[in-house]
C-alpha cells in the first residue's frame, strides 16, 4: 500500500515538472529578443532584474504565505555587497553574486526569526523596520556606500573573463537573462519537489501541516533564506550592470514596485513574476513617455481596475493556453495526491 502511494505521488510529481509548449515558447521568445530588439536591450535588462527580484518574492509570498514590505532590504544589501566587492578591485562578476547571494541569505537567515513569529500584520511591519534600518545605515555609512551620493568607482570585469560590458546593453542584459533563466530553472525544480509541496500545505493550514509532522519552522526558514539570496542576485545584477548603487535599492517603492508586479502577474506559479515585470516596466515606459509628470497616477488606476476585474480571471485565461499545463491540471483535479507519512514527503 505503501508503495503504491508513493508511486502516486511519484507520478503526480513528474506531471507538474514536465514543461509544457508555453513554457518553452515563453523562454524562446526571451531569447529571441537578444537578436530582434538590440536597441531595447538596457530596457530589457531591467526587466530581468525585476523579474528575477519578483520570483524571490513569490518564492516566500506565493508558496509559503510570508507576506513581506521591506524584501528591498535583500536586494540592496546584494547591490552594495557586489559594488563595494567591484569597487575594492574584485570586478569578477560571479564571484559578485556569489558574495551577494551570501551576504543576503545570512541576513535572511537571521531575520527569518523575526519574521515568522505572530501575525501577518507583525510580519509586515517587521520586514518593513529591517528595509528601513538598512537604508539608515547605508546613509549614515557614507564611508562605505557613498551615502546619497551613492557608489561609485565601480568597475567590472569581462564575465568569464571573456564578455566586456558594453554600453548599448548587449551584454548585460544576456547576462542577466542567463542568470535568471538559471535561477528560474532551480526554483522550478524546488516548488516541484516534496519540498514545495509541504511549502503549500504550510501556506493553507500550517496547524494541519505541523499536525502531520512537517517541521513547519524549518522549512520556512529554509524558503525564506532562500528567496533572500534570490534578491540579492537581482540587486547585484543591478550593480553590476550599471556600475552605480545609490540609497534608492533600499528604498520602500523597491518593495512597493515587486508587490506591484506580482499583483499584475499573479502568485504561486513562478511566471507570474515575470509576466508582471514585462507588462510592469513596459507600462511604466510608455506612459512616462506619454505623460512624464502623472504616469504613476495610470499605473495605479490600471492596478485599481485590474483588481477590480479579477486578475485571477485574466491569469487563468493565460495558463489555459498552455496545452500542457491544463491537461496536468485537469489530471491533477482528477486524481489528488493521496494522503502520506510525513517521512515519506
Amino acid at each position: 500500500m505503501q508503495s503504491n502511494t508513493a508511486d502516486n505521488v511519484r507520478a503526480a510529481l513528474g506531471r507538474r515538472g514536465r514543461w509544457g509548449w508555453g513554457e518553452i515558447a515563453f523562454w524562446l521568445m526571451a531569447a529571441a529578443t537578444l537578436f530582434f530588439l538590440p536597441e531595447r536591450h538596457l530596457i530589457l535588462n531591467e526587466v530581468a532584474i525585476i523579474g528575477l527580484f519578483a520570483l524571490s518574492l513569490d518564492l516566500i509570498l506565493g508558496y509559503a504565505g510570508i507576506v513581506s514590505l521591506g524584501h528591498a532590504a535583500f536586494f540592496g544589501l546584494g547591490a552594495y555587497a557586489a559594488g563595494i566587492l567591484a569597487r575594492n578591485g574584485i570586478g569578477d562578476p560571479l564571484v559578485g553574486l556569489a558574495v551577494a547571494a551570501l551576504a543576503a541569505a545570512i541576513l535572511g537567515f537571521v531575520t527569518s526569526f523575526l519574521v515568522l513569529r505572530g501575525s501577518d500584520l507583525t510580519k509586515l511591519m517587521v520586514t518593513l523596520g529591517v528595509a528601513l534600518v538598512l537604508g539608515e545605515l547605508a546613509n549614515q555609512m557614507s564611508w562605505l556606500t557613498g551615502g546619497a551620493d551613492g557608489l561609485q568607482g565601480i568597475s567590472m570585469g569581462p564575465i568569464l573573463g571573456l564578455f566586456e560590458f558594453d554600453i548599448f546593453g548587449t551584454v548585460a542584459y544576456t547576462y542577466s537573462l542567463v542568470v535568471t533563466f538559471v535561477l528560474f530553472v532551480l526554483a522550478r525544480r524546488i516548488v516541484v519537489s516534496p519540498y514545495g509541496l509541504s511549502l503549500r500545505s504550510i501556506r493553507d493550514n500550517p496547524l494541519r501541516a505541523r499536525a502531520v509532522g512537517i517541521p513547519v519552522n524549518r522549512r520556512l526558514v529554509a524558503i525564506y533564506t532562500l528567496a533572500a539570496a534570490y534578491a540579492g542576485i537581482a540587486g547585484a545584477l543591478l550593480a553590476q550592470t550599471t556600475q552605480f548603487v545609490s540609497l534608492d535599492v533600499l528604498a520602500f517603492h523597491r518593495s512597493a514596485d515587486v508587490m506591484l508586479v506580482l499583483v499584475i502577474g499573479g502568485v504561486g506559479y513562478l511566471y507570474g513574476g515575470l509576466i508582471g515585470a514585462v507588462f510592469f516596466k513596459v507600462l511604466q515606459d510608455v506612459l512616462s513617455a506619454w505623460t512624464p509628470q502623472y504616469w504613476q497616477f495610470w499605473i495605479g488606476l490600471i492596478l485599481v481596475l485590474l483588481v477590480l476585474a479579477g486578475r485571477e480571471r485574466l491569469t487563468d485565461r493565460i495558463r489555459a493556453l498552455w496545452p500542457r499545463s491544463r491537461r496536468s491540471l485537469v489530471a491533477d483535479a482528477s486524481q489528488p495526491l493521496p494522503t502520506t507519512k510525513a517521512r515519506e514527503v
